[in-house]
């Protein structure tokens, strides 16, 4: 039987030491975090199994404060259940403090940013979704999310996840106080709008009083023990600045620290303790989950006819298959276009490692970062590269959470061909080249291409792999070594060379076409490098080539020119002189044939010709 008083009294004190946190930093949002105050109690007193000195161990359930602005409560909750002394929370949003304005992995008991809101639950929903599925463990998967941030599509995204993957063990908790940041919420205070939502969406739903204790902890501890396929939802009638008079469920109070006001607040929540500490404690997990070793390879080495011509994105799909075979935490998702990216072949193999996330790459890239907490997987994510554009606050985050997820992007560029520019990525190099760590392969081939996806795998941070639609030849033999951050020199002929045309995917197979063109009619000869990785970009390989024709270089690329391949050349070789030519994408694109479009658009081997002719000549 709960203590309802000792929960009860816990509440206010984490009301009080959210008060005096945001008071201390002059900043913060005091009256959002007494809205959710009885929801954090029982939590962390009564629901949640957890080992205090090791909050990641991988048996403990999980938490995501989803509205992260509401991050001093969760603070004073850890430190109310004895993890760093309350003291510290004094200390909140300071530079040398780690305590910051909203929760981030620096912290021990934190696995994924939040702040930007709508996006903790699809991390719950991969957390959920790899202890149900990879673990096969008993641990829960928390989330607590505002009313205002349920207006984002990615929240409903996240439950038609968990409910079409029978989440049972994903517990989302509404705080539904009625007010957002700069007037009410759309819904207000109606429970049965929110019920009937969540209902449709496959939640086995419980609409509950937030500050009651009890009815908290009836529905809480049921929802933990219901293991009926259902994912939970936890709806919970609060209001903003509980507890505060003259503030409670009033306007023009969020994001503001009480001042003086609080004080006296304090001295009247103090006042309503029945004892001035608890002697509740956290509860253990019941089961104990091993720690998995991540350690990959592909199971075999590539293994192609020298003649062959196959897509990267097929390549990407059978390195995937060869991960998964050689460790059973190898995780992937897609977004309803594994018959594209060819991820299906993994599904096939390992349908209990495969998610399908259907068309919502947003809950995708959330999943994927949930799912690649605490080093239980291996996370794979994938789709056409374009759409990847449409998650980029989800990719944004998720690098602020130090995430581990590789993501795979098909169908990039003009040379998708007649599916016209809506399909085609020509912006997302630049994308993912704005991530801090992010590490981004293109290959060429598909050896190069099994390679890139081995190393994605063993490389920390998040990758991008860019792969192409059209069947390519054999660039490399199935024995080349690759490196992230280290060119290929794939064409040279010594002194002879004139020019470095530097390209990749398939405007690399364009510049070996233009250099057959280039010496068999005009006795030219140039060197191509294949850069392998446009982030990070080998400045060695690219300023010794350089420098040995001159500085005359020619970048080519299947994208919009502001962002991708020739600004990281620039980058390379800032500070030396260079004659340099820029072949990229300049205009919105229409369909057409492969062909037809490259030449269209200036990046076909007979521009590579053109370009190279005015560099010579020049």
């Amino acid at each position: 039987m709960a203590d309802y008083k000792q929960l009860q009294d816990i509440a206010n004190r984490l009301r009080i030491n959210s008060i005096k946190a945001t008071n201390a930093s002059k900043s913060g949002h005091p009256t959002s975090c007494s809205s959710m105050a009885e929801i954090m109690s029982v939590l962390f007193f009564d629901t949640m199994r957890y080992t205090l000195s090791d909050p990641r161990n991988g048996s403990n359930d999980r938490f995501v404060l989803s509205k992260g602005h509401s991050a001093p409560i969760l603070y004073a909750a850890w430190a109310e259940a004895g993890l760093f002394p309350v003291e510290d929370l004094l200390n909140l949003r300071k530079i040398d403090s780690d305590l910051e304005g909203h929760p981030t992995p620096r912290l021990n008991f934190v696995d994924v940013a939040t702040g930007s809101l709508g996006q903790g639950i699809n991390c719950a929903a991969g957390m959920a979704f790899v202890g149900k599925r990879v673990d096969k463990a008993d641990y829960d998967v928390f989330c607590l999310l505002g009313d205002g941030e349920s207006a984002e599509g990615s929240v409903w995204e996240s439950f038609n996840f968990a409910s079409i993957h029978k989440l049972d063990n994903l517990i989302a908790i509404f705080d539904i106080n009625r007010l957002g940041q700069s007037e009410p919420a759309p819904l207000g205070h109606r429970m049965d709008v929110y019920e009937a939502r969540c209902k449709a969406f496959g939640m086995e739903t419980f609409v509950v009083d937030g500050h009651n204790v009890k009815e908290l902890s009836d529905a809480l501890n049921s929802a933990k023990a219901n293991k009926n396929g259902q994912p939970k939802a936890i709806l919970c009638k609060t209001f903003k600045g509980k507890g505060f008079p003259d503030m409670e469920d009033k306007l023009n109070w969020h994001g503001k620290p009480l001042g003086a006001a609080g004080e006296k607040i304090i001295a009247q929540l103090q006042a309503m303790l029945s004892s001035p500490s608890t002697t509740l404690k956290p509860k253990k997990p019941t089961a104990q989950c091993d720690t998995p070793k991540l350690e990959v390879k592909l199971s075999e080495p590539p293994n192609y006819a020298a003649d062959a011509k196959v897509a990267t994105r097929y390549a990407y799909g059978t390195a995937l298959v060869k991960l998964g075979r050689s460790c059973d935490r190898v995780v992937a998702f897609d977004g309803d276009t594994k018959n594209s990216t060819y991820s299906e072949f993994f599904m096939k193999e390992f349908p209990d490692r495969f998610g399908e996330c259907f068309i919502a790459e947003q809950n995708m890239v959330g999943v994927g970062v949930g799912a690649a907490c605490r080093d239980r997987a291996i996370v794979f994510i994938s789709t056409f590269a374009a759409f990847f554009s449409r998650a980029f606050d989800h990719i944004r985050m998720a690098a602020i959470s130090s995430s581990n997820i590789n993501c795979a992007g098909s169908h990039a560029g003009v040379s998708i061909g007649e599916d016209g520019p809506s399909q085609m990525a020509l912006e997302d190099l630049a994308m993912f080249r704005a991530i801090p760590g992010a590490t981004i392969f293109y290959p060429s081939d598909a050896v190069s291409t099994e390679r890139a996806v081995e190393l994605a795998a063993q490389t920390k941070g998040i990758t991008f792999t860019r792969t192409s639609r059209p069947a390519t030849a054999m660039i490399y033999t199935n024995d080349e070594r690759f490196e992230v951050g280290q060119a290929k020199v794939v064409s040279k002929n010594g002194s002879l060379d004139q020019v470095l045309v530097i390209g990749a995917g398939v405007t690399l197979h364009e510049a070996l076409r233009a250099a057959d063109i280039l010496a068999k009619e005009y006795q030219t000869h140039i060197r191509i490098i294949d850069p392998f990785t446009i982030k990070p970009i080998d400045r060695d390989t690219i300023l010794k080539n350089a420098k040995e024709v001159q500085m005359r270089v020619v970048v080519v690329e299947d994208h919009y020119p502001e962002g991708g391949i020739g600004e990281a050349v620039l980058s390379a070789l800032a500070g030396h002189p260079i004659k340099f030519v820029h072949l990229a994408v300049r205009e919105v694109p229409r369909s057409g044939p492969p062909d037809v479009l490259l030449q269209k658009y200036g990046i076909s081997a007979q521009c590579i010709v053109n370009a190279v002719n005015k560099l010579v000549n020049n």
